[in-house]
């Protein structure tokens, strides 16, 4: 699976708890993925194809091509 060029984000796992009742008595396994775009990005001043989170684009901490 892809990771996150700057920040490392990567997917997680945990349960997805059911709330049917009063008390959680359900778990199902699910993993929770980034929201990872592909672009191209200037890196140690050259160009490259990288995956980067939508927060790190947001935040402007990679420069888009």
């Amino acid at each position: 699976m892809a990771v996150c060029a700057i920040c490392q984000k990567k997917p997680i796992s945990g349960n997805k708890i059911s709330i049917a009742r009063s008390h959680v008595s359900r778990r199902a396994a699910r993993t929770w993925k980034p929201n990872l775009r592909s672009v191209k990005a200037e890196i140690n001043g050259e160009v490259k194809r990288v995956y980067v989170c939508a927060k790190c684009l947001r935040n402007g901490k990679v420069k888009r091509v």
